[in-house]
């Protein structure tokens, strides 16, 4: 049997959160190349991964083979072969619990993340709230390898190299020979997404400065809506609905700014270090999950001396009454300022 340390660490879900584990993971295999890592989480997110040396992925079937309990036993016998020496859990639900508990039965080291609930408790409510910045989701998942042993430092992330364009995605986007610049305008709660109307306006300005807009998205209706926007001014190609995800994560990777929402595609554009700009709604950066290695001056936060009660929720699902059109204090202007600020620093 190889004495070779194996990492498994599990993050089943959303988007944004397992998006968020990339630069750690890469933090863990640059200081430990030595190590072996299994990424456990769910099949739609193994691109993610597929750059990263040293790492396997390993997909969760939760709603076929893997679900249930008798479904989760079944994961854990077929993990066992992968001689697991330890086990990371990035996410603490319900499934992680019960599988690093067999783990655990196995004897494996195994520790898992603290999601901070009190502390984010006091951050969102209305009364009494404590408004300061707690820790990121990045550091959470550090503290979970560092229990684990595996100690790192996020401060200073290396270069990473990045594949170029395919020929198919580089015959829709054209060769790069201008700016760049990417913009997700929706998120999963109507809290977070920016009015369609004002962000229309910042494309309309920004294409008309000559620089080729992406947009990204996903659903019938958000690609009629972006459909429809690609149609309307000129620089501007919609990217959803014509490329896979890992496609889409190559046009990302090659923009010089992605701007988004408090959402998913900003996680993506900054785990593959490309600059990104991000609006807040009812949310807030200091709940933990502003984008990777961002200066604090790219997130753009909804005007707090009108909504002091920001952030209403974590995940933006709660909104508080009167609050609903918070993300109105943020202007066009304002936003094309700060792209423009960011492209030319």
């Amino acid at each position: 049997m190889s004495n070779q340390q194996h990492i498994l660490i599990i993050r089943l879900s959303a988007m944004g959160d397992v998006a968020m584990a990339v630069p750690v993971i890469r933090a863990l295999t640059e200081k430990y190349p030595e190590c072996k890592i299994t990424v456990l989480s769910k099949p739609f997110f193994k691109p993610l991964f597929d750059e990263i040396p040293q790492v396997s992925f390993f997909a969760a079937q939760v709603n076929t083979k893997h679900k249930g309990i008798l479904g989760l036993f079944k994961l854990y016998r077929e993990l066992k072969k992968e001689n697991i020496t330890h086990v990371a859990d990035f996410h603490n639900v319900l499934r992680s619990k019960i599988l690093r508990t067999l783990f655990i039965f196995d004897g494996k080291p195994c520790m898992f993340i603290d999601k901070g609930r009190a502390e984010k408790k006091a951050l969102t409510r209305a009364k009494n709230k404590i408004f300061k910045q707690l820790k990121t989701s990045h550091k959470r998942y550090a503290d979970v390898l560092n229990k684990l042993g595996f100690t790192l430092d996020l401060s200073n992330p290396t270069q990473i190299n990045k594949k170029k364009l395919s020929k198919k995605i580089a015959l829709f986007t054209g060769l790069k020979k201008d700016t760049w610049v990417g913009i997700a305008p929706f998120a999963a709660f109507k809290g977070k997404v920016y009015p369609l109307q004002l962000m229309e306006e910042v494309i309309k300005e920004m294409a008309s400065k000559g620089f080729k807009i992406f947009l990204f998205g996903g659903g019938k209706r958000e690609i009629e809506i972006l459909n429809s926007i690609e149609n309307t001014y000129k620089n501007v190609i919609n990217l959803a609905g014509h490329f896979s995800f890992k496609e889409e994560l190559e046009v990302i990777g090659e923009l010089d700014l992605m701007v988004s929402m408090d959402s998913g595609n900003a996680h993506l554009a900054a785990m593959q270090h490309v600059k990104t700009i991000t609006l807040w709604g009812v949310t807030h950066p200091y709940a933990g999950f502003a984008p990777f290695h961002q200066p604090d001056d790219y997130c753009v936060i909804s005007d707090l001396k009108k909504y002091p009660k920001i952030p209403c929720s974590i995940y933006g699902n709660k909104v508080i009454n009167g609050y609903e059109n918070a993300m109105e204090t943020i202007s066009p202007a304002k936003v094309i300022e700060k792209i423009m600020y960011v492209l030319n620093k």
